[in-house]
Order: structure tokens, then sequence, then C-alpha cells
């Protein structure tokens, strides 16, 4: 099996390459995802919402925009550095394992663009689920947005290079003891660097599977950001909203 770092997202996400190469993310489209899914599940405005693993913190600026009381949450002490810069009342970020609960209830609990599914350790991914749960309010609500895996190893791109201020991102994908794997190389001032990126390849069913064991139910599936039925075959995402 290929061999990576078990915590390969803390040292990756933790770089500017990583903002770099990801520069370039759809923001109307992540809005407008956030408007059909507040509609959708009819948060009142004074909810609280934590966006776990939350990045640079773009999802939550827009949530919090909105009038939404946000809290963001993720691994990357530089990510959370940049994300404080947009702190005011009502609006926090904290450096915070998505494995282990935070002490405080949550309206809604959010894991969005597909952060999810990075442990080596199988376990990892069902305390995070756990801990969503320990987060939540009762009648509260969990959201993942996750990648249909089964489209996206379909149509993996096996090998493709990638020029994001004036860098060359070269990357390699495959699948592997159902891991799909990312290896990006490139150098920057003479210098040679090498990420792997790894995310298991969890389907409808791994999810449900995890649901039960952790206790939660699942509400509603969609597969896309306009929240249409999930079409194993052909949807672009893998949304699931529980409690």
């Amino acid at each position: 099996m290929t061999k990576v770092n078990s915590k390969w997202y803390a040292e990756w996400f933790n770089t500017k390459y990583y903002h770099i190469l990801y520069k370039d993310r759809d923001y109307e489209e992540a809005q407008l995802f956030m408007q059909n899914l507040i509609d959708f599940l009819q948060l009142d405005p004074s909810s609280k919402i934590l966006d776990l693993a939350c990045g640079k913190g773009r999802h939550s600026i827009y949530l919090h925009q909105l009038g939404f009381h946000v809290t963001g949450t993720d691994l990357s002490e530089n990510s959370i550095t940049s994300a404080k810069k947009h702190e005011k009342p009502g609006l926090h970020f904290k450096v915070q394992d998505m494995c282990e609960p935070l002490d405080e209830k949550f309206d809604a609990v959010f894991n969005l663009f597909t952060s999810f599914g990075y442990f080596k350790e199988e376990t990892n991914n069902l305390n995070t689920l756990k801990a969503i749960k320990a987060e939540l309010k009762p009648g509260g609500y969990g959201v993942i947005d996750f990648m249909n895996a089964k489209k996206v190893i379909r149509e993996l791109v096996a090998e493709d290079t990638k020029t994001v201020n004036e860098i060359k991102f070269h990357q390699k994908r495959w699948v592997e003891n159902n891991f799909i794997f990312k290896q990006i190389d490139f150098e920057d001032h003479g210098e040679h660097f090498s990420f792997t990126e790894r995310v298991k390849a969890l389907s409808l069913k791994d999810f449900k599977n995890y649901f039960d064991q952790a206790g939660i139910q699942l509400l509603n599936v969609f597969g896309d950001y306009h929240l249409q039925d999930f079409d194993e075959e052909n949807s672009d995402r893998l949304i699931l909203i529980f409690q």
C-alpha cells in the first residue's frame, strides 16, 4: 500500500501552497449551497452553527453575513490564523481536531467540501460522527457534504499539470485499497515539494453503517448543491442531513 503520513492533511493544509493550488474554488457555488441549505433546514436567524474543518473560513464568513452565530474549527493553525482576521461578534475561529467534540452545543454542524474521510484509522471517521452528534442541540442538524466517490473514480484523471501563480503543480491520481490518492509535485524557488492527499472512497452505504454505529438518524440525501435527489451513478456530490 502507498505510504502516506497518517496526518497528511495537517501538514499539507497548513502550507501556503495548498491555498494557492485551490484558490479558484467557486465562491458563488458555495454561497448558493449555503443559501439552499439554510432554506431547507429552516434555521432560525439566531441559530448557532459550527463549521467543522472550516479552512480559512469562507463558508463561516458567509453564514455570519446571513446573520448566524458561527464558530469555525480546523486542525490547520495557518488556516485558523488567516480566518481569525475576520473575527467579530458572532464569528469565531479556533484550532480543533474534528474527532474531539467542542464543549458547546449548536443548532447545526456543517462539514463541507469533502472534509471527511482523511483518516487512515477507521475509528476516527466514527469518532468524528460521534463528536458531531455530541455537539448538536436536541433537534439540531448535522450536514456532511462529501464527493460522490463512485463518479469521481469513474472520471478520475490519472495525470495532469495545473499552473497557478507561476507554479507548475504536477498531479497524479489513483485508487488503492478503497482510498483515492492524489500526489502533488512542484518546485518553488529551486526547492522541490511533494504532498499526497488521501481520501477514503466512502459510499452512501458506508455512511449509513457509520450512522448506525454512532446512533445517528439519516434524514435526507442530496446529490448536488441545488439539493436534487442523490443518484449514485450521476450525482456530483453526496450530501447527508442527519440528527
